[in-house]
């Protein structure tokens, strides 16, 4: 089903990424590290609908459905490393630092840190060429929001 859109995101010289691609490609991010621990809930699920609507202006409806074609596409994605990499070529580095704001939310929606789920975001946030610092302060910003 998303075997193009995957060709295009994986590509050696991707292209940026149109509106709708970037929000469906960032919102995958967001199912793949809320499935890092293997536990999968409503609360992130929700946390997820809820940045959707946020960052994206969606309805509740539209946000739902949005994350509903990233949880397919997430199963079909490539590894993390390829995934990730392709992200950050067609999206700009400010961009990526409100993803990581993002992937932090999601990592804290159900009240536990678990070791896969920090692993992860460590890998991502290095793979989209945030550092280990900026990240400290995303996840602190969010922290401090909570």
């Amino acid at each position: 089903m998303f075997a193009d859109f995957l060709k295009r995101l994986t590509a050696p010289q991707p292209d940026p990424l149109a509106d709708a691609d970037a929000r469906l490609a960032l919102t995958a991010l967001l199912v793949r590290v809320a499935r890092a621990d293997a536990h999968y809930d409503a609360s992130e699920q929700a946390r997820i609908d809820r940045i959707a609507a946020n960052r994206f202006g969606l309805s509740p409806f539209e946000a739902s459905k949005l994350r509903g074609k990233a949880e397919a596409l997430e199963a079909e994605a490539p590894d993390t490393v390829r995934f990730t990499r392709a992200i950050k070529d067609a999206v700009p580095y400010e961009d990526r630092i409100g993803v990581i704001e993002a992937l932090w939310q999601v990592v804290l929606a159900d009240g536990q840190r678990e070791a896969e789920e920090d692993a992860l975001l460590r890998l991502v946030s290095n793979l989209l060429g945030v550092s280990d610092r900026d990240s400290a302060l995303a996840r602190q910003r969010v922290d401090s929001a909570s």
